[in-house]
């Protein structure tokens, strides 16, 4: 049996399954291959009925990436999974330093491999880069990649290295870990899921790392239309919902900073003349605080560590001090 499963997420992504499927077909033979349907209405389903080697989990509604995977993954037994955007390239032996890895390190639960942009290979791809971190304030950043600045690879990241979040385009976890974890909080729907269940993992003392000898490329936006109003309203109330779950006792502090900062950020789209982004932003917290409640209600903090973070705020490090890349935060 397979040691590790390759397990696609899709809702109504035929064009893409059939870009990018059989590559991963091609150079995955160390794992079983699954693609978990989120109810799709194009060809995806009868497309996947041409394609022997794949498993297909057809779900009866679109339950969103979180959603999707927490039920579609039920079924998966393999001891290690690999969660893979359908718009991804895999590259020849990508899967032999994880699953060394997790051959040989028993502390290693989470690992994300080398993520470049598939439009433009020389580039580190938005959606993880290098390996993700998290400021005090709970703004995510990259090795590679800080808010919308993306380096070169020059192989300044050619490494093994601890992280404290892995990009859900690409994301390798133990399966007893996830289930564990009680996976994915289906409540985020999309967006900020796998920081949410990384920053659960630190919580309870389980390591992720980032192994640059493993590279996918990413085309990026290929499964959800980036920087619209929809994916800057996920992505701010999420954030908020991360901290409520994660943070701890110092939660409420936090919370009034970031309702300062977001104020700026809205402030900033509206100069820019982007007043749909602005008014999701104002959507985003008046939702948070609408669920407030029930998240806080359901946070364990017990478990809660408060050296979450390096960087105290990559807003101030990013827009005040200059700094664009990862090395001078």
């Amino acid at each position: 049996m397979n040691k590790i499963a390759v397990v696609i997420l899709n809702y109504n992504g035929a064009h893409l399954l059939k870009e990018y499927l059989p590559t991963v077909i091609k150079y995955s033979k160390e794992a079983n291959i699954y693609v978990i349907d989120n109810a799709s209405t194009d060809q995806s389903i009868e497309y996947l009925q041409m394609v022997p080697e794949v498993k297909t989990i057809k779900l009866s509604s679109n339950l969103g990436y979180a959603g999707g995977y927490n039920e579609g993954l039920k079924s998966v037994k393999e001891p290690f999974l690999c969660l893979l955007n359908s718009d991804v390239k895999v590259t020849e032996n990508w899967l032999k330093p994880i699953l060394d890895e997790f051959g040989s390190k028993t502390d290693i639960s989470i690992i994300q491999p080398k993520i470049l942009d598939l439009k433009n290979p020389e580039f580190f791809e938005y959606a993880g880069a290098a390996g993700g971190y998290i400021d005090k304030f709970g703004y995510p950043y990259c090795r590679g990649r800080v808010f919308d600045t993306v380096e070169k690879d020059n192989n300044q990241y050619d490494d093994r290295q601890v992280i404290f979040w892995a990009s859900g385009a690409c994301l390798f976890i133990k399966n007893e870990v996830f289930k564990s974890l009680g996976g994915f909080d289906d409540r985020f729907f999309a967006h900020m899921e796998e920081i949410d269940l990384c920053w659960r993992a630190f919580n309870k003392n389980h390591k992720a790392i980032y192994l640059s000898n493993s590279v996918i490329f990413h085309l990026g936006g290929g499964t959800l239309t980036y920087h619209t109003a929809n994916k800057t309203f996920l992505n701010f109330r999420n954030s908020l919902y991360t901290i409520t779950k994660n943070v701890g006792k110092g939660y409420f502090n936090i919370l009034m900073s970031r309702l300062i900062l977001d104020g700026v950020a809205a402030a900033k789209f509206l100069f820019q003349l982007k007043p749909n982004h602005t008014l999701a932003i104002l959507k985003a917290h008046l939702s948070f605080y609408s669920h407030y409640k029930d998240f806080r209600k359901s946070s364990n903090w017990t478990s809660s560590k408060t050296n979450y973070y390096d960087t105290k705020s990559v807003v101030w490090s990013y827009f005040i001090r200059g700094c664009k890349k990862f090395d001078c935060l």
